[in-house]
């Protein structure tokens, strides 16, 4: 159920890619979506996939918890694919069925195909960092990389501060939100039948507790970071210090040689339609 997702979760394991450096992964995080979104055909995500494979293999994790992160997405690609394959034009294009308004094509099926395949390897890659890097080494991490921006007195410690603990809650509520509709379940409510009205007012006696949990929560959260004076002074130590090492370095070269690859693979085959 909600227990699978795995967006947020971390999955403790003494790997290549665990001991990496937070602001290192967080940098190749947003190459690699940057490389996916340059790739112009299927050659590159090709080679995209091939790198984050790599990096499943070296990390360690199951590679069912990372199949598990695309189950919040399959609405997302199911939509995605009718759109495109229905309603996509282009010029001389191949009609391969025509009714009504609807027409399919080969460049619509192309298409959609290279989409999905754009979709799932970025939810792949994002979902590993989450389950390689615990939450406080991600506020390090992004605090450490937004660190010019304290000049202009931006708040760069709270906005990290924020997104970990957004983060951290994530697999909190998730089980939360589980255990509620079991405790509903068991009081016989339905969830599964009827219209899309009902199962609508279904949700609402999820949402009442969840809410007062997610508050009460956050109001002890709180209470425990004033009990601890959290905040009280300005220049903050750290107990874990960030630092490169040779594992940053050779990922580095690898992120180097995929946009190579890629803009290579562009220029020999060019786009895909």
């Amino acid at each position: 159920m909600l227990s699978d997702v795995t967006f947020g979760q971390y999955y403790p394991q003494k790997s290549f890619v665990h001991k990496m450096d937070s602001r290192a992964k967080i940098v190749l995080l947003i190459a690699y979506i940057v490389a996916i979104f340059v790739s112009d055909n299927f050659y590159g995500l090709a080679l995209c996939a091939v790198v984050v494979f790599l990096a499943i293999i070296f990390s360690r994790v199951p590679i069912f918890s990372i199949l598990r992160s695309l189950k919040g997405i399959i609405f997302l690609v199911v939509l995605t694919s009718i759109l495109n394959i229905f309603f996509y034009k282009s010029a001389n294009d191949v009609v391969l069925v025509s009714w009504w308004i609807i027409k399919i094509t080969k460049g619509g099926l192309i298409f959609s195909g290279y989409l999905i395949v754009r979709l799932v390897l970025l939810v792949v890659g994002s979902s590993l960092l989450t389950l390689t890097t615990t939450p406080v080494d991600l506020t390090d991490g992004i605090e450490s990389l937004l660190k010019p921006l304290k000049y202009i007195k931006f708040p760069v410690h709270e906005l990290a501060l924020i997104m970990s603990i957004a983060l951290s809650f994530i697999p909190t509520l998730m089980g939360e939100t589980d255990r509620i509709i079991r405790a509903q379940k068991a009081r016989g409510a339905d969830f599964e039948t009827g219209g899309l009205i009902k199962r609508a007012k279904a949700i609402i006696p999820i949402l009442i507790p969840l809410l007062i949990s997610a508050f009460r929560r956050a109001d002890e959260l709180g209470d425990a970071m004033d009990a601890r004076c959290y905040g009280s002074t300005k220049n903050r130590t750290k107990f874990k210090k960030l630092k490169f090492s040779w594992r940053d370095l050779i990922s580095l070269i690898l992120f180097v040689a995929l946009f190579v690859g890629i803009i290579y693979m562009n220029k020999m085959f060019g786009a895909i339609i």
